[in-house]
């Protein structure tokens, strides 16, 4: 994520690394505030919970767990009970869209949860570029 937090660095912004103790690396260099956490679920909690909003962009599995407990907190309203409510979700398209596309197919197969389904797909938003995610965000928070 050094690309972002370099990004935000260049803006003016104030870059927040939360890292885990399993990795042996610290935060890359355009982090101004490094949280460090002991284990990969802790550090998953921590992002939840100091996020304002949240942008899936490209990565592996981990990033993939990191949406995943986002929005699932959020479908099951566990969110709000722990960090205040629904907060912005972002997904880069094209290369999230293959997911989204993926858990679409559970509300047709499973037809008698089809509202669980439709309300669970409106948490995400699919940003199409970097310009369109920020004017998402703007309106949003």
């Amino acid at each position: 994520m050094e690309a972002s937090a370099r990004g935000a660095r260049e803006a003016g912004g104030h870059t927040i690394g939360v890292t885990c103790a399993i990795w042996p690396g610290k935060a890359n260099r355009w982090i101004v505030e490094e949280v460090r956490t002991p284990s990969f679920p802790e550090r998953l909690m921590t992002l939840i919970e100091r996020g304002d909003a949240y942008i899936a962009l490209p990565g592996g599995t981990g990033t993939l767990a990191e949406l995943a407990l986002a929005w699932e907190m959020m479908n099951k309203s566990t969110l709000s009970r722990t960090v205040g409510g629904r907060k912005p979700l972002l997904v880069m398209a094209p290369y999230w869209q293959p997911v989204i596309d993926c858990l679409k197919q559970e509300g047709e197969l499973n037809s008698g949860h089809a509202g669980w389904q439709a309300a669970a797909m409106e948490i995400v938003t699919i940003a199409r570029n970097a310009d369109e995610a920020v004017e998402i965000l703007r309106k949003s928070l």
